[in-house]
């Protein structure tokens, strides 16, 4: 056996590994967003360049920000402040919904609509969405400015 087969064979096991313990949903996460590539698959993580998510988010560190946030669904919504800042306003500006949530926003909320497509589970459909309406799972740019003075004084 070469050194360069032993080690691939050792990467490929812990990969196989990782896989099957990042599809048991105790241990991924319930809040854990499944989004599917153009063959209906679910895309599964890679530690291959260019072979999971990043790839569509790699030309904006902001969109990959937002995509990670609402990936993970630790993105600075309603729901989110409510975990963690439960005096703070958690209702949607919407006013549709007492609670932001990250399903509310992909799917229902009316702030939301430049782009439109029910298949929000598809990466490509996702991405545009995120692409179309730029302060989805983002801080408000009041918070971000503020915040941004501070820690530049």
């Amino acid at each position: 056996m070469s050194w360069d087969f032993s080690k691939k064979s050792e990467c490929d096991d812990i990969v196989n590994k990782w896989n099957m313990a990042f599809q048991a949903s105790d241990l991924k996460g319930k809040h854990f967003l499944d989004l599917l590539d153009s063959d209906n698959n679910i895309i599964e993580p890679s530690y291959i360049k260019g072979k999971s998510w990043l790839k569509f988010f790699s030309h904006s560190n902001s969109l990959c920000t937002r995509a990670s946030r609402a990936i993970i669904n630790h993105a600075p919504i309603g729901k989110y402040r409510l975990r963690f800042f439960p005096r703070e306003e958690f209702r949607c500006l919407c006013g549709l919904y007492p609670i932001e949530t990250r399903h509310h926003i992909l799917h229902e909320c009316r702030r939301f609509k430049k782009y439109w497509n029910p298949r929000r589970d598809s990466i490509s459909h996702f991405v545009m969405f995120l692409e179309f309406n730029p302060s989805a799972f983002a801080f408000p740019s009041s918070t971000s400015s503020s915040v941004s003075s501070r820690t530049c004084n």
